[in-house]
């Protein structure tokens, strides 16, 4: 098929007085790999949810491929592949028998089904557990299997809500390269979130990010790292207060900084330069980092610098807890 965007047209989902979703809106071209990054609550899985059908906006408009998500939703469904956060696999049937039953859903053959689902199982790494029920597969191999059943019908347009979250660097490196491959030999359009900011700075040609139910920055990686600046200078110190009285000291010095804990990210430009004077006017002020780095911008930067807060994925955020 040749329109396989995606697209979102002051997209609203309200429960009372609750904004989940609020005006949303974007235009993810055919082919395109499109990131969406966002903290918790922020928005993300809502915004799926509607996309996929799983959800009815109450304002707005989205369209998959030219079909309309309320109007047109059996079209979406046959020509969009969801692998979400919440995996829906029967845990006493086995991988072979899933991914064939799913393929005759999608109208394939006897034959064709159980060719296909041989091949998806090899792409994922599991063919060797064929013999094994799905109830007890690990969650990394549920997350395979589960993409796997997204890929069945080959979708011209590929939802994947975290789907590396549980895998070993290794499995993750593999969905990588199945996600490239998908997108380079059959023209996919992927719409892709992920609790990893190197997943997406690795593979979204753009990146959306939503705050609070709205988006609050949109662009390639590149674009929007180069808009926080060439370099910034990080100051670790022991305590907050610490922080607190290195950024009024050096507030004047710098053309931005944020302060994310015990660390204060100063931006400037030609930030290299600028080491031995902040280095001086901490020391005048008896202020002594723990430690001192120049780095370029990351997306965790820009993800800062939109939200307020740095990004975590769902196993930090338990560590922290």
């Amino acid at each position: 098929m040749s329109n396989r965007e995606v697209v979102a047209e002051n997209l609203v989902k309200r429960y009372g007085d609750f904004y989940a979703v609020n005006n949303v809106s974007f235009h993810i071209k055919s082919g395109e790999i499109f990131g969406f990054l966002g903290p918790n609550g922020a928005g993300k899985s809502t915004t799926v949810a509607m996309l996929t059908t799983l959800g009815l906006p109450t304002e707005g408009r989205a369209t998959v491929g030219g079909y309309d998500v309320v109007t047109e939703a059996a079209y979406v469904r046959r020509i969009a592949g969801v692998a979400l956060q919440e995996i829906g696999i029967d845990p006493l049937m086995k991988s072979l028998e899933l991914l064939t039953i799913q393929g005759r859903l999608f109208g394939q053959s006897r034959k064709e089904a159980r060719a296909r689902a041989e091949e998806l199982l090899s792409l994922v790494k599991l063919s060797e557990f064929t013999d094994r029920l799905v109830g007890k597969y690990s969650g990394g191999m549920r997350r395979r299997l589960d993409l796997a059943m997204a890929l069945v019908h080959e979708p011209a347009i590929l939802f994947l809500d975290e789907p590396t979250t549980g895998l070993d660097p290794a499995s993750r490196r593999d969905i990588w390269h199945e996600v490239r491959r998908l997108n380079r030999d059959h023209g996919m359009t992927i719409f892709l979130t992920t609790q990893y900011l190197e997943e997406a700075d690795e593979l979204a040609d753009r990146i959306a990010i939503i705050d609070g139910g709205k988006i609050a920055a949109e662009g390639s990686p590149a674009d929007l790292k180069s808009g926080i600046g060439s370099e910034s200078i990080n100051l670790t110190f022991t305590d907050s207060e610490m922080v607190n009285r290195a950024a009024s000291e050096l507030s004047a010095m710098v053309d931005r900084l944020q302060a994310d804990r015990q660390v204060l990210r100063l931006y400037l430009t030609n930030a290299a330069a600028a080491i031995p004077a902040v280095v001086t006017r901490l020391q005048q002020a008896g202020i002594q980092p723990a430690s001192l780095t120049l780095t370029q911008p990351t997306l965790d930067d820009v993800f800062l610098k939109v939200t307020g807060q740095r990004f975590q994925s769902e196993s930090e955020q338990a560590e922290v807890a």
